[in-house]
């Protein structure tokens, strides 16, 4: 065996021994006899290893690669878009982009100029290409410049072609996408300033269907959609692309896509949890009848702004749990007796050791209706003698059936909240009742304040200004006559 066939044998490459030797040979002539053969052998080798090779799977494939080549399916092809060059003397460019997937994945492949007109011509969803390009890190995710894509008739891919995808079906990557779903939740819509000085809107929804749900992304003129949907409705979302947003996936509807109200009813059954078996850190679905509402509150964040939260009180046939709904939650048009749903709901250590949820941002509320009249007429009770929920004062301090301390109105924001305390509820008087605060006067009467509420109590306790303190006793004519102070 020669020098070339020695250095060909260590090679992992579709170059033939014939066209590696023609390679040596070109080489060595172009070097003015500077390289041997064997010289001439090694840097046509390092050339073909700079050159990558074949990937077994869209899966290994990663930016910063050099150039990889791999087998895929065509599963969506976009349209050809045209840009203008920096170089005013150039004409404008082209580009297409093209969804491929494989058994373990999709990517976005991307044309560029001939390549994008000849592609946009060519290439139909099904088309099964051997693809050569370089990986990079896009705005959607991996995707691959290419050099060099040509159909490969022998190879079968098997990955299914959709035409309407559900929410299990979706992968990073994908385009073109058309979802139907069941609206579950809208938010308002929030404008920014571009870098160009302009100014964009964005807005979200959540839909659901019979295999999950997921976050919509809609920019700027599709927004108007969160404006005419109600949740409850069925809707179709037409051209949306996937992307990832804190190790999650969402579905992205712009200019070129749609959401369309339809005539047809999706199912959507979440898996909630049994509030009984609930742990502190769990992210969960629940579901279950409103017992008690509470009015909504404003406070003052840390960063100066305003914020916003309300207290329900949610029941399933294993537990209650307070629940806290935050921003534009606290205005959800929700009433004792409402059967509801909540996903994503947070559960954090709450007042007196208990447990309670917390529906932030990236929760939805959903109310599906009323409940059996027939247990509606306690719900929102509360056990509440003064008659009536969302009271002031101390009223939440206190519970259904007059257990001490449950139905507190005490609630913790999370951290992506603003870190803000809100309490409130005035009992009836006469009931025992537990309030914590800041000492703000000392002496007989004691004035206590949780940043919220000032309440006197009546107590020859020893303490001092600024101390925070717990006192336990029975409420008459708005003083609190304590039986302890701890």
């Amino acid at each position: 065996m020669g020098a070339i066939e020695d250095v060909y044998a260590d090679l992992d490459t579709d170059v033939s021994l014939e066209e590696f030797r023609e390679a040596v040979e070109e080489k060595v002539e172009q070097m003015g006899g500077l390289a041997d053969e064997e010289t001439a052998a090694m840097l046509i080798a390092h050339e073909l290893d700079e050159e990558g090779g074949e990937v077994e799977s869209i899966a290994d494939i990663e930016p910063g690669m050099e150039e990889v080549k791999f087998v895929a399916k065509v599963v969506g092809v976009g349209d050809v878009r045209t840009f203008e060059r920096d170089d005013e003397d150039r004409d404008d460019g082209r580009v297409l982009n093209v969804e491929v997937a494989d058994e373990t994945g999709s990517i976005r492949i991307t044309f560029w100029d001939k390549q994008a007109d000849a592609g946009e011509e060519e290439l139909e969803v099904g088309d099964v290409l051997r693809i050569a390009g370089r990986p990079k890190e896009g705005y959607n995710g991996v995707e691959v410049n290419v050099n060099d894509a040509e159909p490969d008739d022998e190879t079968d891919i098997d990955v299914q072609v959709q035409d309407t995808y559900r929410v299990e079906d979706l992968s990073l990557g994908l385009s073109d996408v058309n979802l139907r779903g069941k609206v579950l939740d809208t938010d308002s819509i929030r404008t920014f300033d571009r870098d160009d000085g302009s100014e964009g809107k964005v807005a979200n929804l959540k839909l659901g269907d019979s295999t999950g749900r997921i976050r919509v992304t809609l920019w700027d003129e599709r927004t108007e959609a969160v404006e005419r949907l109600n949740p409850g409705v069925s809707v179709e979302v037409v051209d949306g692309y996937v992307r990832e947003r804190e190790g999650s996936l969402e579905l992205h509807v712009g200019n070129r896509g749609a959401v369309e109200e339809i005539d047809e009813d999706i199912e959507y059954v979440p898996d909630t949890a049994d509030i009984e078996n609930l742990e502190i850190g769990d992210e969960v679905d629940i579901g279950g009848v409103v017992r008690e509402t509470q009015e909504k509150r404003t406070f003052d964040r840390d960063d100066g702004s305003e914020g916003q939260v309300r207290n329900i009180r949610v029941q399933d046939d294993t537990g209650d749990l307070r629940v806290a709904l935050w921003g534009e939650k606290a205005d959800e048009d929700i009433a004792p007796g409402d059967k509801i749903q909540i996903a994503d709901l947070e559960i954090q250590d709450g007042w007196q050791d208990d447990i309670e949820g917390s529906a932030g941002w990236q929760a939805t509320v959903t109310v599906l209706g009323e409940a059996d009249p027939s247990g509606a007429s306690d719900a929102g009770s509360g056990g509440n003698e003064s008659g009536g929920s969302g009271g002031t004062g101390l009223d939440a301090f206190g519970g259904e059936g007059g257990d001490e301390g449950d139905g507190a109105a005490d609630v913790t924001e999370t951290a992506s909240n603003g870190g803000a305390r809100a309490t409130g509820g005035q009992k009836a008087t006469g009931e025992q009742v537990e309030f914590t605060g800041t000492v703000v006067q000392a002496g007989n009467p004691i004035i206590l304040d949780d940043g919220e509420e000032t309440v006197s109590v009546e107590s020859n306790a020893d303490v001092t200004l600024g101390e925070k303190v717990t006192a336990r006793g029975e409420l008459r004519d708005g003083t609190l006559d304590a039986d302890d102070v701890f």
